[in-house]
């Protein structure tokens, strides 16, 4: 046994726990707090089981499960960038390979080298794998924030236009999950939860 393979592969497995403490906007539906990084990952692999069909583009499932599960790692180090924080995303992509580097470094080298180029892909967007994987990411989100009352909008003043934009990859994937799109974003401003535009205090 190569003790220290194994020693290399359990630091990375425990390091990997701390994405349970990274929070994003997001609320869960049944106790309005916050859902943490690792269950949002976890969620998307679910939806990629359940949803594989309705991509457009025949997608491996196996390769498009390990980069749901892996895309968010980086924010152990570089935290979750609200979607709609323009500011925020300054230096994003800087972040985040910085912590892809130091995170995925803690494995032996053909592994790190494996996560590495699997969350450059999802972040490439080049494979239909990487494009069903974000379009199931920007997804999750309109479903919770929709079902969740509408308070992360609330909370940011996001708008309609807004909305649409961050969901313009599902329908490049997937036309019956554009559909969805379409169909919750109009419930949303029909129901009054998403605005065109927000008043002036």
């Amino acid at each position: 046994m190569n003790s220290i393979r194994l020693a290399q592969q359990l630091q990375f497995i425990l390091e990997i726990d701390r994405l349970k403490g990274v929070l994003r906007r997001s609320l869960l539906l049944e106790n309005h707090r916050r859902e943490n990084s690792a269950e949002h990952s976890w969620h998307l692999a679910i939806m990629a089981m359940v949803l594989a069909e309705h991509a457009d583009e025949p997608a491996n499932l196996l390769h498009t499960l390990k980069l749901v599960l892996i895309h968010d790692i980086v924010e152990i180090d570089a935290g979750d960038t609200y979607a709609y924080d323009t500011e925020g995303h300054d230096g994003k992509a800087e972040r985040e390979r910085t912590a892809a580097n130091r995170i995925f470094g803690l494995l032996p080298a053909d592994q790190a080298s494996e996560m590495i180029e699997l969350w450059e892909e999802f972040e490439s967007q080049q494979t239909p794998e990487a494009r069903f994987a974000l379009a199931l990411d920007r997804l999750m989100p309109l479903l919770h924030n929709y079902h969740s009352g509408g308070i992360t909008w609330q909370e940011n003043q996001v708008t309609v236009s807004q909305v649409k934009e961050r969901m313009s990859p599902v329908s490049l994937c997937s036309e019956a999950l554009g559909q969805a799109v379409t169909a919750v974003v109009e419930q949303a401003i029909a129901s009054g939860l998403l605005p065109h535009a927000w008043s002036e205090q």
